[in-house]
């Protein structure tokens, strides 16, 4: 019997909404952009985050500058308690997505880890 992987994976798109920790993330998303000061502090912070990863991945050198910023950035948004609660949901999420990508990769890890041998 085959199984279509797509509505498997609507299935799973479905699911990650309805869990709690994704909630709990809409929640205090929604909490930081009600709150202006921390709304224009996260856009920023996720500005220079962007910029970086843009200039990783186009091989451009970051500079120690742009390091200070980014680590200024850090420490400033953690220090604000509605961002440092959304900064750790969404931490949670992501180690949630990375379980679920290490399962969904195993058939090709074992297939290519078997090819090695």
């Amino acid at each position: 019997m085959a199984v279509n992987v797509h509505d498997v994976a609507y299935n799973l798109e479905r699911a990650l909404r309805e869990n709690d920790d994704f909630k709990n993330l809409q929640k205090l998303y929604s909490e930081v952009e009600a709150d202006e000061s921390a709304r224009r502090m996260f856009e920023n912070f996720r500005d220079i985050q962007l910029k970086l990863q843009q200039k990783q991945m186009n091989g451009e050198d970051i500079t120690e500058e742009e390091v200070e910023q980014a680590q200024k950035s850090v420490q400033l948004v953690q220090q604000h308690e509605k961002i440092g609660k959304l900064m750790e949901a969404e931490q949670r999420m992501s180690m949630l997505i990375q379980e679920l990508n290490q399962i969904i990769m195993k058939p090709l890890e074992e297939l290519y880890g078997n090819l090695q041998q």
